[in-house]
């Protein structure tokens, strides 16, 4: 069975996935983005963007980011 996400953005078709890691400093957290597309029948997804993808690479990493910092926040 695969891990779940800790939290997940999606816009349009760019995706970007928080994982947690329990470590012994603490929890860490790392972030994937990615671009689904569709090959026939079957979903896929890349990593690879077009310029048109870009904005909205940002504003998912930006989602990310300000998730991540809540919950370093929410500890205190």
């Amino acid at each position: 069975m695969a891990s779940q996400p800790a939290q997940e953005f999606r816009l349009g078709l760019i995706k970007a996935c928080i994982w947690r890691k329990r470590t012994r400093a603490g929890v860490k957290y790392a972030v994937t983005v990615h671009r689904l597309y569709r090959n026939g029948d079957e979903w896929k997804q890349s990593s690879r963007f077009s310029r048109d993808d870009v904005p909205q690479v940002r504003l998912a990493l930006d989602l990310a980011h300000t998730w991540i910092f809540q919950q370093s926040s929410n500890k205190s």
